[in-house]
């Protein structure tokens, strides 16, 4: 089964997978303290069980060059996406007047995605993980694998 990896870029990741049967499998935000450690890590989490087709990544920078490199090298399909391609699909207008306000409606529709497709609710959801999972609706969304969103993020 062909899954697809997205990415909050920073040194504090946010992480989720989805099957390509557009089923959130899990998610989870990790601090690696320093990017040296994160580039080490990089391979693990792309070799991860779920057979990492896709890499869709929200960042910038040295980071994001290092998921795109390994990504390379694993022979895995990477997109890059800024947060406001991805929030132009979720979030209204209105939602997105700051970062801040951004991050908060952020965590309310993951958590309702997270409902949605059955997976474990969290006990604490940061924002990274929590924009990791919409950004990997999105990409899910482009590639296919989800025909119709969540009810819950009809506008």
């Amino acid at each position: 089964m062909a899954s697809l990896l997205a990415v909050d870029a920073g040194v504090r990741t946010g992480l989720a997978l989805w099957g390509d049967d557009g089923r959130l499998r899990w998610y989870r935000s990790q601090n690696f303290g320093e990017l040296p450690r994160l580039r080490r890590a990089i391979p693990g989490l792309i070799a991860a069980p779920g057979d990492v087709s896709h890499l869709v990544i929200e960042g910038g920078g040295p980071v994001v060059t290092a998921w795109e490199r390994e990504a390379g090298r694993a022979f895995v399909t990477a997109e890059r996406v800024n947060a406001e391609a991805w929030r132009a699909l979720f979030l209204l207008p209105r939602e997105q007047r700051s970062g801040a306000q951004a991050k908060q409606v952020a965590d309310r529709l993951a958590r309702h995605v997270i409902a949605w497709a059955g997976a474990p609710r969290p006990t604490s959801l940061r924002h990274d993980a929590a924009e990791a999972i919409l950004v990997g609706l999105w990409g899910a969304l482009r590639l296919g694998w989800v025909r119709q969103l969540p009810a819950d993020l009809l506008r």
